[in-house]
């Protein structure tokens, strides 16, 4: 009975070392009684001396960090308190700096500190039931499920932790922020810009200078200097315009003012308002380069070459349109990703000129421009019946208006050969027989020439 007592008071006094401060074992052992009735297979190993301990007055706050790493986190996150976890992270940090460099106990430390900025994180961003959809000024924001997936906040600049943070992104603009961060939004979402007012500025670097900003950044209006006091003003090459680092993340992206005019692709330093309005804009046609510079088709010979077979392409439409076997094939859909190649022969995006400046898209051009004249000259019979013999010499195969050495009539749309159009002093025979019909019904007495 004496050794089931002693057996049990042992064990109440080392089941918990967290209910009672460490001195507390010396009362509870009584000096007098016989402890080594105990035998040495039941007593429990010393503890090597040397080693550093880690001791708490509170148990709340004995965040584990004197255990094994590789055990149990018994008392890791028991504070649940945001000023205990800010007062155990502290003291976390100071165990850290006490400990020898690079040991294995510094490292355990530093793991454990993680944990514990992460709790606290996790407190003041709870994973609380949020909408799936929210639309503020424009954005139309959804919530993202990934957790794996490493972002960075758009509006405070910090990193977005998808295990234990809500999240949103606008499907619009791509914006991506912290559900605390939604109501703090201040800018409408640039799609809608995109939407109503698609164009670009195609001034280079309009810049009007700090004063006349106020000496403030021109989307959240935070004070900024060139000296970097309070806040570094920052350029931006699209715009002009100045923006403070929080606006501002040193972004390049390819100035279209500085690609029309000077065919100038290097990437250049933007606004993050100005990288998303560009990366929207980059694959539609809104460039007329006829019009902002006629010039620069005679210092890019790629660009002619592109022109003619955008126009051969536009020749080659009406026979896909009527022709069945085409409309099954579908063979105007290998133009899907540039649908304004089948519309005119003017419009140019910057994806495009972006391709013409790395040499792809005049060959993948010249790849479609083959298969459609295969289909028209070769594959399709109803196709071929609708060429053209040259009614100047009668002689030759059958013509098509987008064959190189044919010339086609403005008024009438024959075809010819080119030879034979230009030696007959650019007269179309068609044309003439048409004339001659006109005027012998205009001599006929009570015809209309018009009916």
């Amino acid at each position: 009975m004496e050794y089931d007592e002693k057996l049990a008071r042992f064990r109440q006094a080392h089941l918990n070392p967290f209910n009672k401060p460490i001195g507390s074992r010396q009362h509870e052992q009584e000096p007098s009684e016989k402890a080594q009735e105990v035998t040495s297979d039941e007593t429990l190993p010393e503890l090597p001396t040397g080693e550093p301990e880690f001791h708490y007055s509170e148990r709340v706050m004995d965040l584990g960090l004197s255990e094994d790493h590789f055990s149990r986190p018994v008392g890791l996150f028991l504070a649940s308190d945001v000023q205990q976890l800010r007062q155990a992270i502290e003291e976390c940090k100071q165990v850290i700096l006490e400990l020898p460099e690079q040991s294995e106990k510094q490292k355990d430390a530093v793991v454990r500190l993680i944990h514990l900025r992460l709790k606290l994180q996790e407190l003041k961003d709870p994973n609380e039931e949020e909408p799936n959809i929210r639309v503020l000024l424009e954005h139309r924001f959804y919530k993202e499920k990934s957790k794996s997936v490493k972002q960075t906040c758009d509006k405070c600049n910090t990193i977005i932790w998808g295990l234990i943070q809500t999240w949103y992104t606008c499907t619009g603009c791509y914006y991506r922020c912290h559900s605390k961060c939604l109501n703090l939004i201040s800018k409408p979402c640039v799609s809608s810009k995109v939407s109503h007012q698609a164009e670009y500025e195609l001034n280079i670097c309009p810049e009007t200078g700090l004063d006349s900003q106020d000496y403030r950044c021109a989307e959240c209006r935070a004070p900024i200097s060139l000296r970097g006091v309070p806040s570094e003003a920052r350029q931006c090459d699209y715009t002009g315009q100045y923006y403070c680092s929080h606006c501002h993340w040193n972004d390049l992206a390819v100035i279209p003012a500085r690609v029309v005019h000077n065919w100038d692709f290097e990437p250049r330093k933007v606004s993050r308002c100005s990288m998303r309005y560009l990366a929207l804009m980059v694959s539609r046609p809104v460039l007329r380069l006829r019009e902002i510079n006629p010039l620069l088709f005679n210092y890019v010979e790629e660009l002619v070459e592109i022109r003619k077979l955008r126009q051969d392409i536009l020749l080659m439409k009406p026979y896909f349109i009527t022709c069945k076997e085409a409309m099954e094939a579908r063979l105007l859909l290998q133009l899907q990703d540039r649908q304004h190649f089948v519309e005119n022969d003017e419009m140019y995006s910057i994806q495009d000129l972006l391709e013409v400046h790395m040499g792809r898209l005049s060959c993948s051009l010249t790849e479609i421009h083959t298969l459609f004249a295969k289909h028209i000259k070769l594959d399709c019979e109803r196709c071929q019946a609708k060429g053209f013999v040259c009614e100047l010499c009668k002689e030759g195969d059958v013509l098509f208006p987008f064959d190189s050495h044919t010339s086609v009539c403005t008024d009438c749309s024959a075809v010819f050969h080119r030879d034979c159009y230009y030696d007959n002093s650019t007269t179309c025979p068609k044309c003439a027989r048409l004339n001659l019909r006109k005027q012998s019904l205009f001599q006929e007495p009570g015809l209309d020439v018009d009916a």
